[in-house]
């Protein structure tokens, strides 16, 4: 029997208190795979263009840092392939214990990195090998998380379960901006870029030793486990079995995606790095705007995933991308005051309206693609708009200095992302594929 002409799998029934551990698990691994990506965001809008970019123009040195980073997520569509692969054949856990081993490790050694000064062109070699090495467990990490925490949840309430591991991304927002935000106040600008910026690159190994045991309780997913006794697994490759039957499925996913990675790398990498380089602005007061954008972010993915249990979370997917439109050009023109309090509630605003949409998005992206090739589809579907995002900031960054420092390219550019998930929003419900009745 192929898995094209298998019965379809029932969905095993689950409780509650099933569905809080396994969202509370996925959780704390989640921040810590967020914490290590976002410190390298947050890094190489600070950092990284003066300690391995070697030139006297800040705006070059700041594209190539930029341009480090987007390699990273080249990256992850190669380790959504291969480690979907693995979870829809192996199973979700394994996926999440060693994608959160591999990155916390890559992490540590990008503390330990010596710079340009020391050991010249090997430096930005040897950083964008790690970065690179970040990228393909962050492109495996994502999908088995959404798709261990929605398979875990029973259908009335899977929105807001599904929404819980995507706390981790303010959560490792705040880590990682906070860990800069505290160094800046406590040593010296010499002293921090000798040796103050690794201290949050290095610490990430003790935590992976809280990350992995935390994560070693998950148990497998109901959904997979039913599913190979019923061996209704992939006879296919995954991938394959994917593209065959859901390419279109996971263009509506990239779309969906979208605005919660592009739109979020614009608001707050870019926008740390053009108050700092363009405005003038001091990198505390630019850290602090992000701080309070991803504390209040908390709130409202917790608040959109009650929400999304009476309207739906495609109906929130395309609230939040007509908000981004809205609230586009009104958010730029605060930041381009350079009033450090416009500047952050600026910051906020423009998290908020992102944030809606990126809290439902396990909900609306694992609706999308059947359980046997569900990680791989959501996997491909995330990591494909992480490709665009990350080159957003460096996008970003070019377009302002060919237009004489105009910040009008930025805000135009969030509309653009806004309106493209808007109507990956509209599209989706007519793609889902749950077989337990819940229409995400």
């Amino acid at each position: 029997m192929t898995a094209s002409t298998a019965a379809p799998t029932q969905r095993p029934q689950v409780t509650e208190a099933f569905a809080k551990r396994t969202a509370i698990a996925a959780l704390v691994g989640t921040a810590m795979e967020w914490y290590d990506f976002f410190l390298f965001t947050t890094a190489s809008a600070i950092v990284f263009n003066v300690q391995y970019f070697q030139t006297e123009d800040l705006a070059l040195a700041t594209i190539y840092s930029f341009g480090t980073m987007a390699v990273g997520f080249v990256a992850r569509p190669i380790g959504g392939i291969v480690f979907g692969h693995i979870g829809d054949r192996i199973g979700r856990k394994k996926v999440l214990m060693i994608t959160i081993i591999g990155i916390g490790l890559v992490t540590g050694l990008i503390g330990l990195l010596p710079n340009a000064n020391t050991i010249g062109v090997w430096a930005p070699i040897m950083l964008i090998i790690l970065r690179i090495g970040q990228g393909l467990c962050v492109g495996g990490e994502w999908g088995g998380a959404a798709t261990a925490a929605a398979e875990a949840a029973p259908p009335e309430s899977r929105s807001f379960w599904a929404a819980l591991p995507q706390i981790g991304s303010p959560i490792g927002t705040l880590l990682s901006s906070g860990g800069f935000f505290i160094l800046g106040l406590t040593v010296s600008t010499e002293a921090f870029d000798a040796w103050g910026w690794r201290v949050p690159f290095v610490l990430a190994i003790p935590l992976l030793g809280l990350a992995v045991y935390v994560r070693n309780t998950l148990e497998e997913s109901p959904v997979f486990k039913a599913a190979v006794e019923g061996e209704d697994v992939a006879k296919e490759v995954p991938i394959v079995q994917l593209f065959k039957n859901s390419w279109r499925e996971v263009i509506v996913g990239f779309m969906c995606n979208l605005l919660g990675l592009a739109a979020f790398f614009l608001v707050t990498t870019y926008v740390v790095s053009y108050g700092v380089n363009n405005l003038g602005m001091s990198k505390n007061q630019m850290l602090a705007a992000t701080l309070v954008g991803a504390a209040v972010e908390i709130f409202t993915i917790l608040w959109v995933g009650t929400w999304a249990k009476k309207i739906g979370a495609n109906r929130i997917t395309v609230i939040s991308g007509i908000a981004t439109v809205l609230v586009a050009f009104p958010v730029w023109l605060m930041v381009n005051t350079g009033n450090v309090w416009l500047v952050i509630l600026a910051v906020v605003i423009g998290m908020q309206a992102l944030s809606m949409a990126y809290g439902v998005n396990a909900s609306v992206l694992t609706a999308l693609f059947k359980p046997e090739y569900r990680t791989s589809g959501v996997s491909i579907s995330c990591n494909l708009s992480a490709v665009i995002s990350g080159f957003v900031p460096m996008i970003a960054t070019a377009l302002t200095a060919a237009f004489s420092g105009s910040w009008v390219p930025a805000a135009i550019m969030l509309m653009i992302i806004g309106a493209i998930t808007a109507v990956g929003g509209m599209l989706a419900p007519r793609f889902n594929v749950m077989d337990d009745g819940y229409k995400a």
